[in-house]
């Protein structure tokens, strides 16, 4: 089984969100999937079985299970069907659980389709605080939880317990701030110990909810979105309403060949 690995959300190696991408004729084993993605140890995992020119299936995993929704995964095989598979494709189509999904080339950077998430408004509760060690401004759930702190420094500086995160709602959970960088409009983490990923280095589908709410915030549509990991990324997003743009780089890192049946 022959696997790439792709940092995307970036123009630079060693940068962005890392992800493994497998190509196959059809879908392996759940069992074997899993066992995959969690010798990878990577955020996800993905494996694509091509229906045709540009259109495939697609499913991701995270060393703790498999995940409804992934951008960062999508958006690397997007860049690998443009830049290997199939090139002078315009559009990719994935059939995933969450829906068709999309990737294209625009201006060099490789573009995606997502469903936004609502911003179901909760209460800011003290295990909040204390995980976070701030008091949140607001604090929203859909399927992720998403907590706004006051400062982009409160969101840099944040180092959560994983044990105390886990015990939150959501299946992720991300903070967000107004970045205090006129290149950005925001500055964001996101957080999956429930997956067993302590923090997602550039995580797209945090966006579905970040993004929605940026664009309410600061009443524009396109929104510039810094990810404030180890690692760092920037998304270029844009509110549709009842979907999100999502825009960014990808480069190749490596090929491999996997030796399972």
């Amino acid at each position: 089984m022959k696997m790439y690995h792709v940092d995307a959300f970036t123009s630079e190696l060693f940068k962005g969100n890392p992800a493994d991408v497998c190509f196959v004729d059809h879908f392996p084993t759940d069992s074997m999937m899993q066992a995959i993605a969690t010798e990878n140890r990577l955020s996800e995992t993905a494996f694509a079985v091509q229906k045709s020119a540009d259109e495939y299936d697609l499913r991701w995993f995270t060393p703790g299970g498999e995940i409804n929704l992934c951008g960062h995964a999508t958006l690397a095989t997007g860049f690998l069907v443009f830049k290997f598979r199939n090139p002078g494709t315009k559009i990719v189509k994935f059939a995933t659980k969450s829906g068709e999904l999309t990737v294209e080339e625009v201006n060099g950077r490789y573009q995606m389709n997502f469903p936004s998430y609502q911003l179901k408004a909760v209460p800011v509760t003290d295990e909040m605080t204390q995980v976070f060690g701030v008091k949140p401004i607001a604090a929203y759930q859909d399927r992720d939880l998403l907590c706004v702190l006051p400062t982009a420094a409160d969101v840099q500086n944040c180092q959560p317990s994983q044990k105390a995160l886990a015990k939150l709602p959501g299946l992720l959970q991300n903070i967000t701030a107004k970045s205090d960088d006129p290149q950005y409009d925001c500055v964001s983490r996101s957080f999956a110990p429930k997956l067993a990923v302590p923090e997602d280095p550039v995580c797209g589908s945090a966006h579905c909810q970040i993004v929605p709410y940026w664009a309410q915030k600061l009443g524009k549509t396109k929104i510039t979105a810094f990810q404030a990991s180890q690692r760092t990324g920037v998304l270029y997003c844009e509110d549709l309403g009842e979907r999100v743009s999502m825009a960014g780089d990808a480069v190749l890192y490596s090929t491999g060949e996997l030796n399972v049946d």
